[in-house]
């Protein structure tokens, strides 16, 4: 009776896999990367990989198959069927890795701003009381123009609306104001 050499090695194959699942059997081991390790960086390569790529692709489809050997049932599959399955996804996964990009750490938006000192605590504390007082001291109209422009973020035509003056003195009256501040602040002479 002749017997097909192909299905031998497969049987062979599938003893060589239930030994890794079954012993962690190193040799069986190396016989399978012998076999396979060819194989498969060809069935990656074809798929467009680059050499890295290919050679990531390998090294963690050997990887796979020594941690999941366990899961290997001769049964359900022939060991190249599964161990192809194994090197599709590995490659899967390090395409799916590869689509996101690596977070730049010296990304400044990513820097934590410096921590305030309690000495800039206190400038800024006075700095925002020097501003309070000078708002006080500012006329009444041009105080509730800078309101709505600046703290109510509303734009130059719409405070001219709301409070149903011309632009050009809404603009006059926002102009005066910030003199006014500059000058306490002693930015303008």
């Amino acid at each position: 009776m002749n017997v097909d050499p192909r299905m031998e090695e497969g049987a062979r194959l599938s003893r060589l896999l239930s030994a890794v699942a079954r012993d962690r059997d190193q040799d069986a081991f190396k016989l399978l990367f012998k076999f396979f390790a060819p194989r498969v960086r060809a069935f990656i390569a074809r798929r467009g990989a680059d050499q890295s790529g290919v050679e990531d692709v390998v090294q963690e489809t050997f990887v796979n198959i020594w941690r999941k050997a366990h899961l290997y049932d001769a049964e359900k599959a022939s060991a190249a069927t599964w161990i192809f399955t194994v090197a599709r996804n590995a490659r899967i996964d390090l395409l799916r890795k590869s689509s996101h990009p690596a977070i730049d750490l010296a990304d400044p938006a990513l820097v934590a701003d410096p921590a305030v000192t309690p000495y800039q605590e206190m400038m800024q504390a006075e700095e925002g009381a020097r501003l309070e007082r000078a708002l006080a001291a500012l006329p009444p109209e041009q105080r509730e123009v800078l309101r709505l422009a600046f703290f109510a973020d509303m734009p130059h035509a719409e405070v001219a609306e709301k409070l149903k003056l011309p632009l050009g003195t809404v603009k006059s009256r926002i102009r005066l104001a910030l003199r006014r501040i500059r000058l306490e602040f002693g930015e303008e002479s």
